[in-house]
């Protein structure tokens, strides 16, 4: 990979960092999903300080420039949007909302028996009868979620007969039980071999993973893992909290 070069204009310091950071990426010599030094690499490189660099990707990941990884590294983003964390969301919302298109590839439809997993879940015994989707959400045709869903019959008996390319199960239902309670859990992860195909991503492609759980009037409806490839999405929220803690 090629060094990094800054100048030594009147700019700050993480500044000129930045710079040279895009000017890598505008001549395509570090192209999208390639991964770039790590912050101790260019601090030894460059000889300046770990606070410097960190200001300078962390400036470039809020871009959406840059997307950085917990311990597996910092890649070449391409101003990848920003999805929120905390809200349960509709993703063709989403897409509409930034003027793109949204469509869905139904991968699987069936009544099945609940992995121990997720019937610990929903807290029922394993063998127990949930209904089961797989369906790939893409963005102007580009692949940007593998959604895992099992779902609980008795909040949703006609689930599996929507067309899930018209309504996505998110909003289907939101309509027939009412969202009362959520969770998120978020961790960054590797696409197993067939995520990877239907995600259309390299095998090294670092993505995230978000386990949602969502409940109406106190059953817990929707059990989904949601995965997202890296480079193409970004997760974040914001809070406003009284006390300014």
């Amino acid at each position: 990979m090629s060094a990094l070069e800054i100048d030594d204009g009147p700019l700050p310091l993480y500044e000129r960092i930045k710079r040279g950071i895009l000017a890598k990426i505008e001549s395509g010599a570090w192209g999208r999903d390639q991964r770039i030094p790590s912050e101790n690499e260019l601090v030894r490189a460059l000889g300046v300080s770990r606070m410097t660099v960190n200001r300078a990707f962390s400036e470039l990941a809020d871009d959406g420039v840059l997307v950085r990884i917990h311990g597996v590294g910092t890649f070449v983003g391409g101003g990848a949007p920003l999805a929120p964390l905390m809200e349960i969301r509709n993703i063709a919302e989403e897409i509409a909302e930034r003027g793109h298109g949204h469509s869905a590839t139904l991968l699987c439809r069936e009544v099945a028996l609940a992995p121990v997993e997720i019937a610990g879940q929903f807290g029922m015994n394993s063998g127990r009868r949930l209904f089961h989707t797989i369906i790939v959400h893409a963005e102007d045709g580009l692949p940007v979620q593998l959604e895992d869903r099992y779902v609980d019959p008795a909040a949703a008996p006609a689930y599996l007969d929507q067309d899930f390319s018209l309504v996505t199960p998110n909003q289907y239902l939101m309509g027939v039980a009412p969202l009362s309670g959520g969770e998120h859990l978020v961790e960054a992860v590797l696409a197993q071999d067939w995520e990877c195909r239907h995600l259309r991503i390299e095998p090294a492609e670092p993505c995230l993973l978000v386990r949602r759980r969502t409940w109406s009037e106190g059953r817990l409806v929707s059990a989904a893992r949601l995965l997202y490839p890296g480079s193409r999405y970004r997760l974040g929220g914001r809070f406003e909290n009284a006390t300014g803690r």
